[in-house]
């Protein structure tokens, strides 16, 4: 059965991308065939750092995202992997909704998943309340919350949204926040999880700042076997 899995949260700076990028990593690692499609023109992470297993999608016209459902439906095996930007919610419901997608999925025997990456704050759990009233049970749900900007998601547990979503089989996952220099050192470089981990010449890491992204990614694994991509 194929998946389609979108990354999003619909807020700038919550974490999108760097769930993407572990996202596809981990399916490198696992050896689970994926195609990427990115959507952020001014920050594509997918094809910055794993350029050749990613193409760029512009969200502009009806049809932009026909090509995510081609794919799928095309091999069945290979899981696709859409890095949302910030403020896609709207198109990408509009398309949903004038393309029939869930009724295709179902007729195709393909699973959409939704990544809604949140950091601590209120914005992130009143845009999952309606991601919840868009869509209700018709997608497979995952929350990430993202440690990266904050670990204090009381706020998300105490308005009911959490528990709302796993009544509707929800999955939570949790990324840990890796060391800020780091992620800084990744970034600059452009080097994917893979090279950062391994190589000799990432970037300027050194051999504990190596191990500490080998351990910081064996968590995250962690919480995503649990998804079942």
């Amino acid at each position: 059965m194929a998946n389609i899995h979108f990354i999003g949260g619909e807020k700038g700076g919550v974490g999108k991308s760097l769930t993407s990028r572990v996202l596809a990593q981990y399916m490198i690692d696992r050896e689970i065939p994926f195609l990427g499609f990115d959507t952020d023109r001014s920050h594509p992470a997918l094809m910055r750092f794993y350029a050749g297993y990613a193409s760029p999608v512009v969200m502009e016209g009806q049809e932009a995202l026909d090509v995510v459902v081609e794919a799928a439906a095309e091999v069945p095996d290979r899981r696709i992997l859409v890095d949302l930007a910030a403020q896609t919610h709207a198109p990408l419901v509009q398309w949903m909704d004038d393309a029939g997608v869930v009724e295709m999925a179902g007729e195709l025997g393909l699973r959409i998943f939704y990544w809604h990456v949140m950091d601590s704050g209120r914005d992130s759990v009143d845009l999952l309340e309606k991601l919840l009233d868009r869509f209700g049970p018709n997608v497979q749900y995952v929350l990430v919350r993202n440690q990266v900007r904050g670990n204090d998601f009381s706020a998300l547990e105490a308005s009911g949204q959490q528990a709302r979503a796993q009544e509707m089989g929800a999955k939570i996952v949790s990324l840990k926040k890796l060391n800020e220099g780091v992620i800084n050192k990744i970034d600059a470089g452009s080097s994917s999880f893979w090279k950062a981990k391994t190589a000799q010449d990432s970037g300027g890491l050194g051999l504990m700042d190596r191990q500490r992204v080998k351990m910081w990614l064996k968590d995250v694994y962690g919480e995503l076997d649990s998804v079942g991509v």
